[in-house]
């Protein structure tokens, strides 16, 4: 496993919630990549007009949420040391997200992002633990949010969230959407734990396992 240090892991809209924070108790999580998982595709999304929801998204979160699994994100954001949107750009979309889960009573405890790039621009310039496929994002919201790591499962549509949460030791499935529908037919698709179409249908899987 990569070293644990989350120096440069950065966070949007973390959730307090006690429930998930108890040292003594931690829980198995589900990580979340976001686009291709939770929206859809865009290259590179730097607009909030063009955030939109897969089909079933929504639905699917709340379903972990009414299960009492925290929902987090993981996301490699290399728009931004691109030069494609700022990292307050991206705050907007995150809010976005986090408004139009709520709207179907889905939520998300945290997201975790990822800005560099190795060629990227200015400070955003430089290897980084929590970029995928290194597993700095998931160790850090271990730490902040007593994450049972183990137990623990990534969904993600690229080889590179599969090795992340492989990395973390995590259990790792990859949907069928987004760059899934190319990266879910690759021999490495192989490593992963589960293959699914996509979100809805990870985590039927999830909880099925749970039962």
């Amino acid at each position: 496993m990569t070293g644990s240090s989350n120096e440069t892991v950065k966070r949007h809209l973390i959730d307090p919630a006690p429930r998930f924070r108890d040292q003594r108790n931690p829980v198995p999580a589900v990580f979340l990549d976001r686009d291709g998982v939770i929206n859809e595709e865009v290259h590179y999304l730097s607009d909030v007009a063009d955030l939109k929801l897969i089909n079933g998204t929504a639905e699917a979160i709340k379903r972990l949420n009414d299960a009492g699994i925290p929902v987090i994100v993981v996301t490699n954001q290399s728009g931004v040391a691109r030069g494609y949107l700022t990292e307050d750009q991206l705050f907007e979309i995150h809010k976005a997200l986090v408004a139009m889960l709520a709207d179907h009573k889905a939520s998300v405890q945290g997201i975790y992002y990822s800005p560099y790039h190795p060629s990227g621009q200015g400070d955003y310039r430089r290897e980084s633990t929590c970029r995928k496929p290194e597993p700095g994002m998931l160790l850090a919201a271990s730490d902040e949010f007593a994450i049972n790591l183990s137990e623990s499962v990534l969904i993600g549509d690229r080889i590179n969230d599969i090795r992340a949460g492989h990395a973390a030791g995590t259990k790792a499935i990859i949907v069928r959407t987004g760059h899934g529908a190319k990266e879910a037919i690759l021999p490495e698709a192989r490593e992963a734990d589960f293959i699914a179409d996509d979100l809805a249908m990870a985590v039927d899987h999830i909880l099925t396992k749970r039962q």
